[in-house]
């Protein structure tokens, strides 16, 4: 949890964000060795929002082939975004939500508008809220108006569209930023038509997505070139940088890109140079002081609340279960809530 002291002057704008918690939903929807940039694409922006602030329990990485243990992987276990090799992006501490091929259009869409079967676990599940912010980045092969999914199957651009439409209706977010780094990707920003949505594409219609640079060593290329200049970015950036979205948007060279970044604004309200970017890419919490009372009862904690059925016996000495979550009184204004 990181803390922000913020001016006086800051305090009303802080306040008014309307935002209370950060989501990233992250979609490589791409297979095969050679499509080893597309995995690195998405690894590598799932580390910088983790490194901004956004938990895994609040990320959803959906990666649709391992080329970490592909065995034409020379280097065994990890996945490199540079030719120099510097950071594996795969690391360590990676929580792959969905693999393989539960990477389906079904699955996503599902995330997405919360429409999961009961036996689906809580870390699997996008647990949002009208106060959520939700970055949602897919990287893969696409076309006008689609994206392809295993090289089987495709989303299109009025799917994903209805699927935010939903995920508004049923009050799931309260902004969504949508990157899409792929082959004519703006054609994937025109069917939206739900509010507070910020869209930016890596390519116009009929233009290709390029491939930054390969790596000698595994014969592939690494990364793609949109990716990559977001990356440069978002490194210079720390959870407590006032950089704006605006500058992060404008950052992009079409001489070094290759292609020309579409940005969608019409459906999105707040002015941009006032947007910091770790409003989607961190996770800087906003505290609001209520006027509640706690009342806690000393003798309830004393006190052995524990029913016969949760103790036990081990060496003749009797155990009992503890609980995770203690009985107190809450006090606020009129009422008496009890957790």
């Amino acid at each position: 949890l990181i803390a922000v002291v913020y001016a006086a002057e800051d305090q009303e704008q802080f306040f008014k964000r309307g935002h209370t918690n950060n989501w990233a939903v992250l979609a490589c929807t791409s297979r095969y060795w050679f499509n080893y940039r597309h995995i690195a694409n998405t690894l590598s922006i799932y580390r910088s929002v983790k490194r901004l602030g956004i938990p895994d329990s609040q990320i959803i990485l959906m990666l649709a082939d391992d080329v970490a243990c592909d065995p034409r992987n020379s280097k065994s276990g990890t996945v490199y975004n540079n030719a120099n090799q510097q950071i594996n992006v795969y690391g360590d501490d990676i929580e792959v939500d969905y693999r393989g091929y539960e990477v389906t259009v079904e699955n996503l869409v599902r995330v997405l508008t919360g429409r999961l079967p009961d036996s689906v676990p809580r870390s699997k599940r996008l647990l949002t809220d009208e106060r959520s912010n939700i970055l949602v980045y897919m990287t893969g092969h696409g076309g006008n108006g689609f994206l392809k999914f295993q090289d089987a199957e495709e989303i299109s651009d009025v799917e994903l569209a209805n699927a935010f439409e939903q995920m508004w209706q049923k009050r799931r977010y309260h902004e969504i930023f949508f990157a899409i780094d792929t082959c004519q990707a703006s054609s994937m920003l025109e069917k939206f038509y739900s509010p507070n949505i910020l869209g930016v594409a890596s390519s116009l219609v009929g233009e290709d997505s390029h491939s930054h640079h390969h790596d000698p060593e595994i014969g592939v290329a690494v990364i793609d070139s949109w990716t990559y200049y977001t990356l440069s970015y978002l490194e210079r950036i720390k959870p407590t940088s006032k950089d704006k979205m605006h500058n992060l948007l404008q950052s992009f060279d079409k001489s070094l890109v290759m292609s020309t970044t579409k940005i969608r604004t019409d459906l999105y309200k707040r002015d941009l140079s006032k947007v910091p970017i770790t409003d989607f890419f961190g996770s800087v919490r906003n505290v609001e002081i209520v006027n509640v009372s706690l009342d806690v009862d000393e003798k309830k904690f004393s006190q052995n609340v524990m029913p016969e059925s949760q103790q036990y016996y081990q060496d003749g000495i009797r155990r009992q279960y503890s609980t995770q979550f203690p009985i107190i009184e809450v006090s606020s204004l009129n009422d008496k809530l009890y957790l």
